[in-house]
């Protein structure tokens, strides 16, 4: 068992006003600060990532953001946070968020959200960190993307080891127990045989 530190949230620039979102938001917050736990982030302060940062910090948490410096430029850097790590670009931002964590979390998002989500957890795959992957699947949010994955399994592209991977939770404090009990054991069969049966 190894307790979460610091977690990395990949969540939409955007946000749909949705009450239940926020609801799950505020959660994860309260989770977060009364677990001691530091939220690093994409270091934006509008969208997802600004509510729940404002959340996380109304609430006396801590909050690292990491953001290219294009963005800050563009002026969507979140101004009161605890720390903000500016990268050149956006391969950087996303190796030091990894870095920088004990385990990543999946808030609804977009184009971007889904390919910060399917980087790490490819790379948890191939064995290159060993860090827990949680879905805060908020009110049916991700539903057709684990389906996706469960058609992925009966294609034999994907091990069902490997899909099991990720956790797929609605509830924030029981989503970050779980990541907290993970251990990750890389299923390293597929690089010497092909056969997925």
């Amino acid at each position: 068992m190894n307790k979460l530190k610091s977690v990395c949230v990949y969540c939409g620039s955007n946000f749909n006003g949705d009450v239940q979102l926020r609801n799950a938001i505020k959660q994860l917050a309260e989770t977060l600060v009364k677990q001691e736990i530091r939220l690093i982030y994409g270091g934006g302060g509008v969208g997802v990532m600004g509510v729940l940062a404002n959340d996380v910090l109304e609430l006396g948490g801590l909050v690292t953001g990491v953001i290219p410096q294009f963005l800050m430029d563009k002026e969507v850097g979140h101004k009161g946070i605890t720390e903000m790590i500016v990268t050149e670009n956006m391969h950087q931002r996303k190796q030091k968020m990894a870095d920088l964590c004990d385990g990543f979390i999946i808030l609804p998002g977009g184009f971007g959200t889904l390919e910060e989500f399917f980087e790490v957890l490819t790379w948890l795959q191939l064995g290159l960190h060993s860090k827990p992957i949680g879905v805060l699947n908020v009110n049916g949010f991700y539903d057709p993307l684990f389906t996706q994955m469960e058609v992925m399994v009966q294609s034999k592209f994907l091990k069902p080891a490997n899909r099991d991977l990720v956790f797929n939770e609605a509830d924030a404090e029981i989503l970050i127990a779980k990541m907290d009990n993970f251990s990750a054991v890389p299923d390293e069969v597929w690089f010497k045989e092909r056969n997925l049966i």
